[in-house]
């Protein structure tokens, strides 16, 4: 670890080092109207015709700060009134038949041209609000902060329109102020940049320039000016919500179920909002993508719930919070006898209701409060000879909170504390995670400096013990110029753990790890963009000092003129490491030795502006163990039959021959499996964009991945592995899956959504000796009636306002 005397002279260092200087920021001033303005992307109000004009724009991406072309020309008009701001721009295109129009999903552009306001309330230089809207009048809306980049699950309430013309197209945008957050001042002054793609070359461009020279977007932002006096409108929303589901299966008959709810936004002021979910209704979700899990560790699955994905940037920080933890698995497994058998026994755990608080004052302090709470949950278990039924507490009622306090200075640092707390009704598991992190930049964003303490205190009731402890972590970079590096490292103690509301998966270890980088800042003749990575990473057992991880990584990613992307590389184990974590030991006082080993890899993803495009991802492992290697190989292609329809096809294949892995203990012994591992994964994707608010989207996957062993181990306290017949057969595993998802989604207004899903799943798993290894015999399988679960289920939600219920009043 890095001792005072070296971090005192790390941060004068880091604040003494000459800056390079940025680009002057633009100004827009904007002017108040008390007209009102038709958001229909025909411009004809007097406001327009006296608003300050941003153009001279400049290019972002390939050729960075070059001037764009008069034939191509952008002009952006400001103005506003008490309710919202109200933006203009003409985008000028000498060929307009050229423009790219292709109609998507909310949030994905794809193939087309787009325009997009950035907005920072504070102009504080770390936090965007970006709307975007395309030619064809998809709306994309994003948080960006340089720690998340865009972060394009937050959706806010807002108003586009677009039109084609003959000098090119336009869009106008109405950004009501709820949708935004800034300081309860009479004079606001606003971070503002514009920004534009053009498609049909790939080049992209800002009204202040966002230079490749630096890391950090939002510091290079210009300036708004002029609004003044706001009289802003109370911002309280309701989101009522009613959805109806039918499931089916062979075994029972068709089941309904009525669910209905109600979401609640409530601005307490102009910075800080409320957001509550009361009865939420989460069954539309996209289905988690479950694979066989072989390892030591949980499957880690992506969020899908708006409520936990939505506006989280405060409570993301020091990686403190898995939301899944909520409404997962129960925290404990009941145990059953021989003549017990499970009546019932649920896998997931209800959420009662959840709220969070989130905003910053002017100063720049963030404030984040997020409480939910799960109802208890038990499973039925029957005797089989007596006929009794009992019910055990598998997760009492729990509450889950998340406290962030995240002061920002200087437009370019933070100082965060955190505290994450889980609290169990009656005698059972209580968490609390308590971490203080800073991530300090050079006025100029050219030299960085993260870190971070945490500490977790865990009380076990059942067991009457406790037990703590800590993550210390600090990285330095350099984050301008051609060349770039950082230097790392990390202590986690034995009784780390923040499991209970955010995941972790090794823990009393030590590494270090450091990165050498160097990027093209402008094209050349081959390429439009070059980088190169050479990353090495080291770790320790704390225990021992043995190194448990070794790695030296080189990657290379480019694009060409015809903005092909190519990338490759390698990454090499160059010696002996050891695993403590595979033998499964509680105290991880056994480890297996694993061979020294390297990876080849290449990707190629051909320009989607192409009609057909083609991603492929080849990659080859070798160890250093006698016919212990491993192919696996990633291909999509991809075909968009015109702007409305597209269809995409997604495969991956892969072989792992030799491979050796944890299977079963006993008192004594350790046992370990020689096998092979074969993966295969299907996916079909299709979407049909009847327009911009109305879609018709297929999901189908079908995954299947078996495991057969070839010898029997015995694990040996040095961490070799020796042949044993005390195991002779057995412990093959095979997992086949089916989902399939057919939805119909139409926003009917803005914030209110009528859906329609049809989901048809199935789920076949082996485990001993004879497992099916027959392709389709494993897909009759899935799709046979019996193993077919059907779900279709109708929701509506219905945004309202305050605002426009009093105004009928």
């Amino acid at each position: 670890m890095i001792s005072k005397f070296q971090l005192i002279i790390l941060f004068t260092l880091l604040f003494s080092i000459k800056s390079y200087s940025q680009s002057p920021k633009k100004t827009l001033h904007t002017k108040f109207t008390n007209e009102k303005i038709t958001i229909d992307a025909k411009f004809d109000e007097i406001a327009w015709q006296n608003a300050e004009i941003a153009t001279d724009f400049v290019m972002v991406e390939p050729d960075n700060g070059k001037p764009e072309l008069n034939e191509r020309k952008s002009e952006v008009k400001i103005v506003y009134d008490n309710e919202a701001i109200y933006v203009l721009a003409k985008l000028y295109d000498n060929k307009p038949e050229t423009i790219k129009k292709e109609l998507t999903q909310r949030d994905n552009f794809v193939s087309a041209d787009h325009f997009g306001i950035l907005l920072n309330g504070y102009n504080d230089g770390q936090q965007d609000f970006r709307f975007y809207v395309s030619a064809s009048g998809v709306q994309q809306d994003c948080v960006y902060t340089e720690s998340n980049g865009e972060d394009f699950t937050w959706n806010a309430i807002w108003d586009s329109k677009v039109a084609i013309t003959d000098f090119g197209w336009v869009a106008e945008m109405k950004i009501p102020y709820a949708a935004i957050r800034f300081p309860n001042s009479k004079k606001q002054t606003w971070g503002l940049n514009l920004y534009r793609e053009v498609r049909s070359n790939r080049q992209s461009f800002s009204w202040n320039l966002i230079s490749n020279n630096i890391n950090n977007e939002a510091v290079q932002a210009g300036i708004l000016e002029g609004i003044e006096n706001i009289k802003t409108p109370t911002r309280l929303f309701f989101i009522p919500y009613v959805s109806q589901y039918f499931n089916a299966n062979n075994s029972q008959k068709t089941k309904g179920e009525f669910k209905g709810g109600l979401d609640i936004k409530y601005g307490i002021n102009d910075a800080f909002t409320l957001d509550a979910i009361l009865v939420p209704d989460f069954g539309q979700t996209a289905f988690d993508k479950v694979e066989l899990n072989l390892g030591p560790f949980e499957q880690q699955f992506n969020e899908n719930r708006p409520f936990f994905t939505e506006g989280t940037e405060l409570f993301s920080k020091g990686s403190l919070v898995y939301s899944r933890r909520i409404g997962g698995e129960p925290s404990t497994y009941p145990e059953i006898t021989n003549d017990e058998e499970f009546v019932e026994n649920p896998s997931k755990v209800n959420l009662l209701n959840a709220i969070k608080i989130s905003g910053r004052t002017k100063n720049g302090l963030g404030i984040g409060v997020l409480n939910a709470v799960t109802e208890k949950t038990e499973a039925t278990i029957k005797n089989t000879v007596t006929g009794e039924v009992r019910n055990v507490v598998t997760e009492p009622l729990a509450n889950y909170n998340v406290l962030v306090l995240d002061q920002r200075f200087r437009k370019n640092s933070s100082l965060s504390l955190i505290n994450t707390n889980v609290s169990r009704n009656a005698e059972y598991r209580d968490a609390n995670v308590t971490a203080a992190v800073f991530d300090l930049n050079t006025k100029a964003n050219t030299f960085n400096l993260i870190g971070g303490y945490k500490y977790s205190y865990i009380n076990e009731f059942a067991d009457n013990k406790n037990k703590n402890g800590y993550n210390a972590y600090l990285n330095f970079a350099e984050t301008s110029g051609k060349y770039r590096f950082n230097i790392g490292s990390e202590y986690i103690s034995k009784d780390y753990d923040n499991n209970d509301l955010g995941i972790n998966f090794l823990t009393h270890y030590h590494a270090v790890y450091g990165n050498f980088n160097y990027r093209i800042l402008k094209p050349n003749q081959t390429f439009n963009s070059f980088n190169f990575y050479n990353n090495y990473y080291t770790e320790f057992n704390n225990r021992t000092g043995k190194i448990q991880g070794a790695n030296i990584n080189l990657n290379f990613n480019t694009t060409n003129k015809k903005n092909d992307y190519i990338g490759y590389g390698f990454n090499v184990r160059p010696i002996k490491v050891y695993d403590y974590y595979e033998p499964r030991t509680i105290d991880q006082s056994r480890f297996v030795t694993l061979p020294e080993n390297i990876t080849y890899w290449m990707y190629v993803s051909t320009n989607y502006n192409r009609k057909f495009a083609l991603d492929i991802n080849p990659e080859w492992s070798y160890a250093n163990e006698k016919n212990r290697d491993r192919f696996a190989l990633y291909v999509n292609p991809r075909y968009r039959f015109s702007n409305k329809f597209t269809l995409i096809y997604e495969v991956n294949y892969s072989k792992n021959k030799n491979n050796t892995g944890y299977i079963d203990e006993d008192e004594t012994n350790i046992f370990f499996a020689r096998r092979n591992i074969t993966t295969f994964t299907n996916t079909l994707t299709t979407k049909f964009t009847i327009n911009n608010v109305m879609n018709l989207n297929l999901s189908v996957r079908h995954y299947w991945s078996y495991s057969l062993n070839k010898d029997y181990l015995l694990l040996q306290e040095n961490g070799d592995l020796v042949p044993t017949s005390l195991i002779t057969e057995g412990y093959n595993r095979n997992l086949a899956l089916w989902n399939l998802d057919l939805s119909y989604s139409w926003w009917f207004a803005p914030g209110s959504q009528m859906s329609i899903l049809y989901r048809n799943n199935a789920t076949q798993y082996q485990f001993g000796n004879e497992i099916s290894q027959n392709f389709s015999d494993n897909i009759k399988n899935n799709l046979n009636d019996t193993n077919l679960d059907h779900t279709l289920s109708f929701s509506i939600r219905y945004f309202i306002d305050y605002n426009s219920l009093k105004r009928k009043k």
